[in-house]
């Protein structure tokens, strides 16, 4: 298998071929694959194995990515291909992540297709998602600006392991993110994931303060290895003075899965308490996921207090939110993209497929 031209990589004095698209580094001989399996050297050239082939297409309502401040109850046409670079032991879609299988990868299409198909649908947004984009970032970028051309929205779906170059590149074509903080502990990063912690904050802060990408952040609390209240102490800190109170958090619930089977599922007294810390720390929009919770689902307004989108899971159920982001109760403006707020898509997912064009 050849591939598409990969970028950001250069020769190393002894013949080796080094990724530079994330701080893995990978320093590949002649037919080596990186630790995410989809970069490989053909030659003397870094390829991608995985551009225009995907292991499916879904039409998902917007809150599943999570996002909840960027044109709630919109549609979006999600996918994503095959690998990861990261190695989390508690991998909620490792089916796909970490597949080393490339006929899994049973649809194929283009950039332009994937834009002319989200728009015969009626998706507001194209989502790269269930695998990490950053290690397909040629054909997410290239998919994105074919979504622009097409007044269509890009969504990364992320764990935000990635060096700053590739990264400027990158967030300069998506219009918003979610950003999976896995915990706020180097210990942790290292040894549930094999990464480290530092880069994901650089990440952040820049897609925050240098990007007009609009950001979001996601916690999957697993009991015992990172849902202690001095770390979510910490880390509602750290969102609070880098990034500010108006950035979107989100406490999702884990599921046994993968290499973690034998711990139990995440409480729901967990995420409410995670929510807690979150908002005594000053954050005004934090959120529970992967639960039924009314409560840790509705977005209210940092002013009056009052419940402007009411949502139950993936549903939005209720909205009184102008679409200029204004309360309509106190002419607060609430942090997001909102536009015209819509109630009908629900929860349904809906495979889809698409054509090479």
């Amino acid at each position: 298998m050849s591939g598409h031209p990969a970028r950001w990589w250069h020769r190393l004095d002894d013949g080796r071929l080094q990724c530079d698209l994330c701080p893995r580094d990978c320093r590949l001989h002649e037919g080596q694959r990186g630790l995410c399996f989809v970069r490989r050297r053909v030659d003397e050239a870094m390829v991608l194995t995985t551009y225009g082939r995907s292991s499916g297409f879904c039409i998902d309502p917007i809150e599943k990515k999570p996002l909840n401040h960027f044109l709630p109850g919109s549609s979006v046409l999600s996918f994503g291909t095959a690998g990861c670079n990261l190695a989390c032991r508690f991998c909620q879609n490792w089916d796909i992540s970490k597949s080393r299988e490339m006929d899994r990868l049973m649809d194929q299409a283009s950039p332009q297709a994937i834009a002319q198909a989200a728009r015969a649908q009626g998706a507001h947004s194209v989502a790269f998602t269930y695998n990490d984009p950053v290690i397909f970032a040629e054909y997410a970028m290239d998919t994105a600006d074919a979504c622009r051309a097409l007044g269509i929205h890009s969504v990364a779906v992320t764990a935000g392991y990635m060096h700053a170059a590739p990264r400027r590149e990158f967030y300069a074509r998506m219009d918003a993110a979610n950003v999976d903080l896995k915990s706020f502990s180097e210990a942790f990063y290292f040894r549930q994931t094999g990464a480290h912690l530092a880069p994901v904050l650089d990440t952040l802060r820049y897609v925050h303060h240098e990007t007009r990408c609009w950001l979001e952040i996601t916690t999957l609390l697993i009991p015992g290895l990172n849902d202690g209240d001095a770390e979510l102490r910490a880390l509602a800190r750290w969102v609070a003075d880098e990034l500010g109170p108006e950035v979107p958090l989100h406490f999702t619930a884990f599921h046994p899965d993968y290499k973690l089977r034998e711990l139990p599922p995440t409480p729901a007294a967990t995420l409410t308490r995670a929510r807690r810390i979150a908002q005594d720390h000053g954050l005004h929009f934090v959120y529970t996921g992967n639960v039924h919770d009314a409560e840790g689902g509705t977005t209210y307004c940092p002013g009056c207090q009052a419940a402007l989108v009411q949502r139950d899971w993936h549903l939005v159920t209720r909205c009184e939110l102008q679409a200029d982001g204004l309360c309509p109760h106190c002419g607060t403006r609430v942090a997001g993209h909102f536009g015209h707020v819509e109630r009908g898509f629900g929860r349904r997912r809906i495979p889809v497929r698409i054509g090479l064009a």
